[in-house]
């Protein structure tokens, strides 16, 4: 018996060499998550406890365990993707190194212990709730992109509760709710401390943030880095946009 369904497709995490399900009928992982796996640090040492939260199909997991020894665990709500990560992890031999949940972010509890985790990513739904695009969307789509059922302080004080202090949350998201995300993270003791901005070509405003934050760090020492350029002027992936897509 095949391991897709009729309206899914087996696409190429290349760099990691991990063959991916993806479907036309759901969202899809972009760029935003193979940015925010190339940005997330991963700590080298035994038994660190990894999670990737609003995990999809699993994409930003899959590539993060490319970079860790360590197992990393997914927590996804809907059904669907969190399927298709099931049977990922099956196509690629991949059971000893990611493991996905279905369930809700905010009683990550029920699964993961407060104050015992190392390092949290996150690509949530980046568009408030009342944001008018939501009517007009299927509902697999809706919920990725908008905070129907996370709010941006669900996930972020849900994150803050799993991290062990001095545990890093990573995100990605718009860089138009960039004060708002940094308002939240303070709130709850997350210091944020490395943020780069994502422009799509190099005179074109920034449409992606990721923020790198510390449980319970120093209100000092943020560092900018420097801007990460998608595109170059002739439409071709940059020097540095092969080397995190390919290597």
């Amino acid at each position: 018996m095949s391991i897709l369904k009729s309206d899914e497709r087996i696409d190429k995490l290349i760099r990691e060499n991990i063959d991916i399900i993806q479907s036309k009928s759901v969202f899809s992982f972009s760029l935003d998550a193979v940015l925010l796996a190339y940005f997330a640090q991963i700590p080298q040492t035994k038994q660190a406890v990894i999670v990737d939260a609003c995990s999809g199909n699993g994409a930003v997991a899959f590539m993060l365990s490319a970079k860790t020894t360590n197992k990393v665990i997914g927590i996804e709500y809907q059904e669907r993707l969190a399927d298709m990560a099931w049977r990922t992890i099956q196509l690629n031999g991949l059971s000893g190194k990611v493991d996905i949940i279905h369930g809700d972010y905010t009683h990550a509890e029920q699964w993961l212990a407060y104050d015992s985790v190392d390092v949290v990513t996150c690509n949530p739904p980046y568009f408030a709730r009342e944001h008018h695009q939501c009517i007009h969307e299927k509902e697999t789509y809706a919920l990725a992109r908008h905070e129907i059922t996370i709010t941006l302080e669900e996930w972020v004080s849900t994150s803050a509760k799993l991290l062990k202090m001095g545990g890093k949350l990573y995100c990605v998201h718009r860089p138009e709710r960039l004060v708002q995300i940094l308002a939240v993270m303070q709130a709850n003791r997350l210091m944020p401390k490395r943020l780069q901005f994502v422009h799509p070509k190099a005179q074109k405003e920034a449409n992606i943030v990721l923020i790198e934050a510390i449980k319970d760090g120093k209100a000092n020492g943020t560092r900018i880095l420097p801007n990460i350029v998608v595109f170059d002027d002739q439409g071709k992936y940059t020097p540095f946009m092969q080397e995190v897509l390919y290597g």
